[in-house]
C-alpha cells in the first residue's frame, strides 16, 4: 500500500547526523532530541525541543561548510516543523502562565522556521521572562504581553506575505485562485498554532480586564483592537483581495487585508495589516474621527458572510471594538446619526489673507510659518522656518506661490468662453443651485466630479506664462546653483487647506520624486497644480470643508536627497507610550512610511526605544541622480534605525519641542515630521502639527463604552485559563 504522511525515520536521521561536520551542540541536539521522541510523547516537551532545535539550527547553519550537509540541515529542519506542526495542536494549555509559555516556545518556532528575524526575537524575547518571573501578574502588564504576542503573529504573518505577494499579485491578474496562496502558507505555518494561543491569552484577558469586543458573535474576537476612535454607521463591504482595485463609496465601512495607499473618504475601516501608525491614511483617520481597527484574516473571512448589511461600528477610546447589525443599534446609538445642520463639526477654511498679488518665485528662504495659508502652504512655509532654525539639516528651496496658480487660472479656458477660474466657481454654483433644487446628493456630487475632472484635464494643458518659466529659472539657478535640468528636485503640492486645526489633509495632493529634466519640471508643475481637482482629493474636502472650492495649490522645489532611509516621526505616543515619547515609523529608500508601506516603527522614550512592528517592505525606492527612482529589493535581516540614529531622533525632537515650542508659545503641541538619513546624517523635509479628533476623544457616546479597567489589579500567574 502506497503511504501518505509517513512517520519520521529517526533511523535515516542518526544516519544523516552521523556524518555532518560542522556545529557540535547543533549536532548533539538533535541526537538528543532523535532519541528523546523515540521514547517519550510529551507533546509540551517534543515542542520545546523541536523549537529549540529550529532555531539553532537556522542561526548556525553557516558553521557547516559543506553544501551538502546544510541540504541535509534543512531537511531536518523541515521534518522538524512537521512535527511541531501536529504536536503543537496536541499541546493542550491549563494556566496562565503554561499559555505564556506556549507563546514563548512557538515564538522561538517562528524564528526557527524563518518567519521571525533574529533581531526582532531578540527586542522581544525578555517580554515573557518579565512577566512569567512573578507570581502574580498586573492587568497593565498582561494587556502589555498580548499586544506583543499579537504583534508577533501579525509579524510572522507578514514576513510570508512580504516575500511572495509580489508574485501572488501577479498571478492572480489571470488565475483569481492564487490570491489565496498567501493564506494558506500562513495557515500551514507555525503561524496558525501561535495565533491560536495567542487568541487564548487574549480570551483570558478580556474578560480580567473587561475589555470585551462585540463584534457580529464571530469567534476569536480577541485579535480584534481598536486603531482610532470613532463611530460610523453604513453598508459593510468585506474586501478579501487586492484593496486598490475597490472603488470606495464615502458613507461605506470596509474591512480590507491591508489599507490601501490611496484612500478616498470611508465611514470606517478595518484591515489585517494596519500598514503603520503614522502613514497618511492612519493620520487621516484619526484626525478626522474615523473609527479604525485591526482584525486577523480569519475575522476577516467570518465577516464575509455579513458583507453588504447595514450595520453600526464602533471603537471605544481604550480600543474595544463593536460591530452590530442596524437592527441591534440602541436608541442612543440611533440618535448619533440624526441629520445636523453641514455646517456642525465642518471647517471654513479662511481665505481673506490670501496673498494673490505675489505672482513670483520666492526663495524658501524669505518665508516662516505665519506666511502659511497667505503666501503659500504650511509645507513652504514651516520649511521655510525649519530651515532657520535647523540650517544644516534643511535643504534649499523655491516656492511657487499662490498667485502664480491664481494668474493662470485667470487665463481663458479652451472652449468655454471664460477663465479656468471662471468656470470653477460656476461649477460650485450650479451644484448649490441643485442642491437647493432638491436633486440628491450623488447626483450633485457626480456633476461637480465630472466638472472638475474636465478642470484638471484643461489645466493639465494649460500655457505657462513665458514671464513665470524665466523668473523660475533665475531663482532655481539661484537657490541651487545650477541650471534647471542639471538638478534633480521634489515638486510637492502644498495648498492653503492642509494642516488646519481640525483638518490635516495630508497625502492628499501630489508629490512628484526627482525630476530632473527640465521639461518635465515645467509639466510636472501642472500635474500638481492639477491635482488639486482629483475626486480623492475633492471627495475629502467636501467631505470636511465649508468652502471646497477656494482650494490654492502652491508648489514647494527642493533638491532631492538619495536618502538610505526615510519616515515620520510623532512627536507624542500614538496608541501606546507618553505624551513626551516618540512615534517613528521608517522605511528604506525614499519616501518612507507616508504611504502605509510596512514600517518598522518604534516607541522612542527618553532613556529606550521599543520595537512595535518591523519593516514587512520588500522592495524600496532609491533616487539615481540621473532622475526618477530606481527600485530596489531588501531582506529583514538587519534593523533599518540605529543606535547613533535614535539617539540624533531623540535630540532633534528636543531641539524641535524647544525651538518651535518658543516661537507658538504652545510647548505641548505635538508635531508630525517627515525626514530621512544619508549616511547617518538627519535630513528634514516636512513638519506639520499634528492634529487628533477633539470630538471623538471626548464623545459621550465613546466613553460610555470605554471600559473602566484598573491597570494595577493582579492576577495569579497560576490561573486557570
Amino acid at each position: 500500500m502506497e503511504q501518505f504522511y509517513a512517520p519520521l525515520d529517526f533511523n535515516k536521521i542518526d544516519k544523516e547526523i552521523a556524518s555532518l561536520k560542522g556545529n557540535a551542540m547543533v549536532v548533539e541536539e538533535i541526537k538528543n532530541f532523535s532519541n528523546y521522541y523515540k521514547n517519550n510523547k510529551s507533546s509540551k516537551k517534543i515542542v520545546e525541543n523541536s523549537a529549540s532545535i529550529l532555531a539553532n539550527i537556522r542561526g548556525n547553519i553557516l558553521d557547516f561548510t559543506s553544501s551538502k550537509d546544510r541540504l541535509k540541515l534543512l531537511d531536518i529542519s523541515n521534518q522538524l516543523e512537521n512535527i511541531l506542526l501536529i504536536e503543537t495542536q496536541n499541546w493542550q494549555t491549563e494556566d496562565l502562565v503554561e499559555t505564556i509559555r506556549k507563546i514563548e516556545i512557538l515564538t522561538c518556532a517562528s524564528l526557527g522556521s524563518g518567519l521571525l528575524e533574529f533581531w526582532e526575537y531578540d527586542r522581544i524575547e525578555k517580554n515573557f521572562k518579565s512577566v512569567t518571573e512573578n507570581k502574580d501578574v498586573t492587568i497593565k502588564e498582561l494587556n502589555n504581553l498580548l499586544n506583543t504576542s499579537r504583534s508577533i503573529v501579525e509579524w510572522s504573518a507578514s514576513l510570508i506575505k512580504a516575500n511572495y505577494n509580489e508574485d501572488v499579485i501577479k498571478y492572480t491578474s489571470f488565475e483569481p485562485m492564487a490570491y489565496g496562496f498567501i493564506d494558506d502558507r500562513v495557515r500551514n505555518s507555525i503561524a496558525l498554532s501561535l495565533g491560536e494561543t495567542v487568541s487564548k491569552l487574549g480570551t483570558f484577558v478580556a474578560k480580567v480586564s473587561k475589555i470585551n469586543n462585540k463584534v457580529m458573535s464571530i469567534d476569536n474576537q480577541s485579535a480584534i483592537r481598536g486603531l482610532n476612535p470613532g463611530y460610523a454607521y453604513g453598508e459593510l463591504v468585506v474586501v478579501d483581495g487586492d484593496p486598490n482595485a475597490i472603488e470606495v463609496n464615502t458613507n461605506k465601512i470596509y474591512i480590507f487585508q491591508n489599507p490601501p495607499s490611496e484612500l478616498k473618504p470611508v465611514a470606517g475601516i478595518m484591515t489585517v495589516s494596519e500598514g503603520n501608525l503614522v502613514s497618511h491614511v492612519q493620520l487621516l483617520a484619526r484626525n478626522l474621527g474615523i473609527p479604525n481597527a485591526a482584525l486577523s484574516n480569519e475575522n476577516l473571512l467570518d465577516l464575509k458572510k455579513f458583507d453588504g448589511k447595514k450595520v453600526f461600528y464602533a471603537v471605544s477610546n481604550k480600543g474595544n471594538v463593536i460591530l452590530k447589525p442596524e437592527s441591534d443599534m440602541s436608541n442612543e446609538e440611533e440618535k448619533l446619526f440624526e441629520k445636523v445642520e453641514r455646517s456642525k463639526n465642518m471647517i471654513e477654511v479662511p481665505v481673506a489673507d490670501i496673498r494673490l498679488d505675489v505672482s513670483k518665485v520666492i526663495n524658501m528662504r524669505e518665508v516662516e510659518a505665519t506666511d502659511s495659508g497667505k503666501l503659500c502652504g504650511p509645507k513652504a512655509a514651516n520649511l521655510g522656518e525649519l530651515k532657520q532654525l535647523f540650517p544644516n539639516q534643511v535643504v534649499e528651496g523655491i516656492i511657487i506661490p499662490f498667485g502664480v496658480f491664481k494668474s493662470h487660472m485667470n487665463l481663458e479656458m479652451p472652449n468655454e468662453n471664460k477663465t479656468y477660474w471662471e468656470y470653477l466657481s460656476n461649477a460650485f454654483k450650479q451644484a448649490d443651485a441643485k442642491k437647493k433644487n432638491g436633486v440628491s446628493d450623488e447626483m450633485v456630487e457626480k456633476y461637480l466630479l465630472t466638472s472638475l475632472a474636465k478642470l484638471h484635464k484643461s489645466i493639465l494643458n494649460i500655457e505657462l506664462d513665458k514671464s513665470f518659466v524665466k523668473d523660475l529659472k533665475s531663482n532655481f539657478q539661484s537657490a541651487f546653483k545650477d541650471d534647471m535640468g542639471n538638478v534633480p528636485v521634489f515638486l510637492r503640492s502644498d495648498t492653503n487647506m492642509e494642516d488646519l486645526k481640525e483638518f490635516t489633509g495630508a497625502g492628499l495632493n501630489l508629490t512628484l520624486f526627482n525630476i530632473k529634466n527640465e521639461a518635465k519640471i515645467l509639466a510636472g508643475i501642472k500635474r500638481v497644480w492639477a491635482s488639486a481637482y482629483t475626486e480623492r482629493s475633492f471627495k475629502w474636502r467636501q467631505k470636511y470643508l465649508l468652502n471646497p472650492e477656494n482650494v490654492y495649490p502652491s508648489i514647494l522645489i527642493i533638491p532631492s536627497v538619495d536618502v538610505d532611509y526615510s519616515g515620520v516621526m510623532i512627536t507624542k505616543g500614538i496608541n501606546a507610550g507618553a505624551e513626551e515619547d516618540l512615534t517613528v515609523a521608517f522605511s528604506r529608500g525614499a519616501g518612507g512610511a507616508v504611504d502605509g508601506q510596512s514600517a518598522e516603527t518604534r516607541l522612542i522614550t527618553k532613556t529606550d526605544d521599543y520595537l512595535l512592528a518591523p519593516a514587512r517592505q520588500a522592495d524600496y525606492i532609491r533616487l539615481p541622480n540621473y532622475g526618477g527612482t530606481k527600485k530596489y529589493y531588501t531582506s529583514f535581516n538587519k534593523e533599518i534605525l540605529n543606535e547613533d540614529n535614535i539617539d540624533k531622533i531623540r535630540e532633534f525632537a528636543t531641539q524641535v519641542r524647544k525651538k518651535i515650542g518658543a516661537k507658538t508659545g504652545n510647548k505641548k503641541q505635538a508635531y508630525d515630521v517627515e525626514f530621512g538619513f544619508k549616511d547617518d546624517k538627519l535630513w528634514l523635509f516636512q513638519i506639520r502639527p499634528f492634529v487628533e479628533n477633539k470630538q471623538a476623544k471626548s464623545s459621550d457616546y465613546l466613553n460610555s463604552i470605554t471600559p473602566k479597567i484598573s491597570s494595577s489589579t493582579k492576577v495569579n500567574i497560576n490561573e486557570k485559563i
